[in-house]
């Protein structure tokens, strides 16, 4: 979910507040989950209730303005709070072909939703940022092949790279995409990816996990390792949001008959040393 560019037109702010901030349950493991032994858990959402938690998540990424999109890549939708829903125990993400303005002035032909433990707003604080730790989610993705599900983490900084993404699916609903991405001494943008398939995702939740420590990262499906990289230049060290997105039309725009999509997320947890 790479982003390189921005809708909103502000200047960078001088200094993010980079605070890592801990709730939870003080639980040391999920079972079958490899968290390392004496961590706990410093966040986590069930999803319980009829509406999203906001003092865990916002429906944008920071540069919110009546929503927002990542014009970084090709994307097709605007993000709005309506396309986000809690119930059941789950929350859900829906994607809808349906013309919108965006704020940047462009019409965008889907709308589609997003939570993010950032800001609500590009001067306020994150709700939410860490540094190192076990992230993981159980994710259920949409069928169509045109939509680009992600479960990833960006730096409070607000710009990218470094990036870690937990989760992608680009152009499939068989194979998962685990990436790093970072910038060499020369400023130049690299990425390594992992993947692992096929399965049949969208038949069932899956749990997509990665273990982001100082001298490794490591990826894991249903908790079988999958990926994993230690050079050192590929390893970020700065706070990072916690985000997960429905987004649509990479690598291509969905055909006419498909009109809607949906990713539905059981829970969310992130453990800590």
């Amino acid at each position: 979910m790479t982003v390189k560019a921005r809708t909103a037109g502000r200047a960078l702010a001088a200094v993010a507040l980079l605070l890592a901030v801990s709730c939870g349950s003080g639980e040391t493991d999920k079972p079958g989950s490899p968290v390392p032994d004496g961590w706990r858990t410093v966040f986590h959402d069930d999803f319980g209730g009829s509406r999203l938690d906001s003092g865990r998540w916002t429906t944008c990424y920071d540069w919110n303005d009546g929503g927002c999109t990542n014009s970084g890549n090709p994307e097709q939708q605007w993000y709005l709070p309506g396309q986000v829903s809690v119930g059941d125990g789950v929350l859900t993400l829906y994607a809808d072909r349906k013309s919108a303005r965006g704020s940047d002035g462009k019409t965008y032909p889907w709308v589609s939703g997003m939570i993010s433990t950032g800001r609500d707003h590009w001067d306020a604080r994150p709700r939410y940022t860490f540094t190192y730790g076990y992230f993981e989610a159980s994710i259920r993705i949409s069928p169509e092949r045109t939509m680009f599900p992600g479960f990833w983490l960006m730096p409070a900084s607000r710009f990218t790279p470094p990036e870690l993404d937990i989760m992608e699916f680009f152009g499939t609903t068989e194979e998962v995409s685990m990436y790093t991405h970072w910038r060499d001494r020369n400023g130049v943008d690299h990425q390594k990816a992992g993947n692992y398939g096929p399965v049949d995702f969208p038949a069932e939740y899956h749990r997509f996990g990665m273990l982001w420590e100082a001298d490794a990262v490591t990826w894991y499906v249903d908790g079988v390792e999958r990926f994993k990289v230690t050079e050192p230049e590929r390893i970020p060290h700065v706070p990072m949001e916690l985000l997960i997105n429905l987004a649509v039309g990479v690598p291509q725009p969905p055909p006419p008959s498909v009109d809607s999509g949906r990713m539905t997320v059981d829970w969310v947890r992130v453990w800590q040393r």
